[in-house]
């Protein structure tokens, strides 16, 4: 999930880790009768435990910050296109949802059309309008509703200056509902990737007469297979029934198999792998949507044969990497930052950070992902474990043939990717090659507000990044587009770049509907960027997951990367 304006005065340091912590796993089942279930179609009935150890809080569309129309939100807000619920790659397409076909755009993609579905209706019964998707949109420009996807704001005309229906009148004059199936959309920008901006949860429907405003969370109207019966203490326990309205005939995606989605969260990770590994009562029909597996757990894990077979394993678009300040030096020379590509050891860095089970090597900033557009290439060749003699070689060509003392910023926290154990590894390497790297560790919130602050940005630090939808724009334009610098607030773009043929490029991808298409200038784009040693790619993460023995039907996408709950089906032991 990417960070860009709003979202970045939240900081990546905490809401990519959401994003990791609440997904990143894939391929475990096929759709039908997944891991165990003997093949057949799945039954229906029971209840689904899911244990997490972030509450489920703002469970309101337009604060929740969600792809693919999200995980648990999913079962309960349906928006106009969603994620395809399958395996792996196939999971990373972009499908209709409430619509009854993907958006239809103008020939510059600033205009998109969408028609409704028939026969759509809430958990009372009472129709879904167009006119809904358009209040439920309005109102995520709400301030008191903030922290929602930021893209409409900065994308739909008049946008900017909106503050939501509860003090603008009128209403986004950008949002067009011409009758009660029909929504225009008029954007100030050609996006082409628009049909995956509207799977977010603002684009779910909000009824006006039962708008409460910020207690709207309590009790959101369903337009999913489940409405909410309860909510405590701001989602750390959520528990969710049929909405007896919902029809599987006009929702392709959705299987809706139990009776039950009974969420816990506020957690301990240890707890929750320890109760999904004994699997007693309850939890042996229970998932986890935010907890991993440790290296050590993975090791017990894997020592059992009937334990691992309920473990999902695969990823999420997500990249660890070094980022470097150029106006700090000695990083304004691009010697000096090739001798560091060259020097990385990422043989100890994927070890640092797990082992190749939980990371795989990276050269490049796009995930390893067809659908990002991955492009294989590497501008500084050093194989595994790094190459210190072509790396001297460079430092000496830049004036430091005595070698050089440098500092790398990182953070404190435990069990991130920025971790101290990262830092070590990195640090260990660089030492090989004549650079001394002081570690400058910060408690995250320090961490975070340093290295997306334009002013005070380190000269080098961990850094990490993960895509909010499957498509090489919503990586690389807020890392390395020159009119997404922020100066006064959270900054992504660490390098400075302002390259007047990359921000072309972006603005011309972002004209094209036409997503392979796209998909390869992306690649291309990535392969042009990384000349420029702006970052050194370190580690794509992988993800392994427990759940009960008594959990069918397992299917974890490479979009969201998380074990998909709508697909999933519990039976009796």
């Amino acid at each position: 999930m990417r960070q860009t304006s709003v979202i970045a005065r939240r900081v990546a340091a905490a809401s990519v880790s959401l994003v990791l912590a609440s997904g990143a796993v894939a391929c475990a089942g096929p759709k039908d009768g997944g891991a165990g279930s003997g093949g057949g179609k799945p039954a229906e009935g029971g209840t689904l435990t899911v244990l997490n150890r972030d509450p489920q809080t703002d469970f309101d569309p337009a604060r929740l910050y969600t792809s693919g129309g999200g995980n648990i939100p999913s079962l309960v807000f349906r928006t106009l296109t969603t994620r395809n619920r399958e395996d792996g790659a196939k999971g990373t397409e972009v499908v209709p949802d409430l619509a009854t076909g993907l958006g239809k755009p103008s020939k510059n993609a600033t205009v998109w059309t969408y028609t409704l579905k028939k026969g759509l209706k809430y958990e009372d019964g009472s129709a879904i309008t167009t006119a809904d998707i358009k209040y439920g949109i309005e109102r995520s420009f709400a301030a008191e509703l903030s922290g929602g996807a930021p893209f409409l704001r900065d994308w739909l005309i008049g946008g900017a200056d909106y503050e939501g229906p509860y003090k603008s009148k009128g209403g986004l004059k950008s949002v067009e509902t011409p009758d009660e199936r029909t929504i225009v959309f008029h954007l100030n920008k050609p996006v082409g990737d628009f049909d995956y901006v509207a799977t977010q949860t603002s684009f779910a429907p909000v009824p006006k007469a039962k708008d409460k405003g910020t207690k709207y969370e309590e009790h959101p109207v369903s337009s999913g297979p489940y409405k909410v019966v309860r909510n405590e203490n701001d989602g750390e326990r959520l528990r969710l029934e049929r909405n007896p309205h919902w029809s599987a005939k006009n929702d392709a995606e959705r299987k809706a198999y139990p009776d039950v989605i009974d969420v816990r969260s506020g957690l301990d990770s240890s707890v929750i792998n320890q109760r999904l590994s004994a699997g007693q009562g309850a939890d042996a029909a229970a998932v986890t949507t935010d907890t991993n597996l440790g290296p050590a757990e993975l090791a017990k894990v894997a020592g059992d044969k009937e334990l691992s077979s309920h473990v999902g394993t695969g990823h999420f678009g997500y990249t660890n990497y070094l980022a470097f300040n150029p106006k700090v030096k000695p990083f304004d020379d691009p010697k000096v930052r090739q001798a560091i590509s060259y020097a990385v050891d990422r043989s100890s860095v994927v070890n640092a950070a797990g082992g190749s089970s939980l990371a795989e090597p990276a050269t490049t900033f796009l995930p390893n992902q067809k659908s990002f557009g991955y492009t294989k290439f590497d501008h500084f060749p050093a194989g595994p474990s790094g190459d210190p003699k072509k790396a001297k070689e460079l430092l000496k060509e830049a004036g430091h043939k005595d070698g050089l003392t440098i500092t790398l910023t990182h953070s404190n926290a435990k069990d991130f990717e920025t971790s101290p154990e990262i830092a070590t590894a990195v640090q260990d390497a660089l030492k090989k090659a004549g650079i001394t790297v002081k570690l400058e560790g910060l408690e995250e919130n320090d961490y975070s507000d340093r290295t997306h602050s334009a002013k005070d940005e380190p000269g080098l630090f961990l850094a990490h990044w993960g895509a909010d939808w499957p498509s090489g724009g919503p990586f690389l334009a807020p890392i390395f587009d020159g009119r997404q610098i922020v100066k006064d607030g959270a900054n992504f773009n660490s390098g400075f770049l302002d390259d007047k043929s990359v921000n072309d490029e972006i603005d011309e991808i972002n004209k094209l509907t036409d997503l392979k298409a796209a998909a390869e200038r992306w690649g291309a784009l990535d392969k042009q960027i990384g000349e420029k040693a702006l970052t050194v790619p370190l580690f794509h993460p992988v993800y392994k997951r427990l759940y009960g023995k008594d959990v069918k039907n397992v299917v974890i996408s490479d979009w969201t990367g998380v074990l998909d709950v709508s697909q999933v089906a519990v039976e009796s032991s």
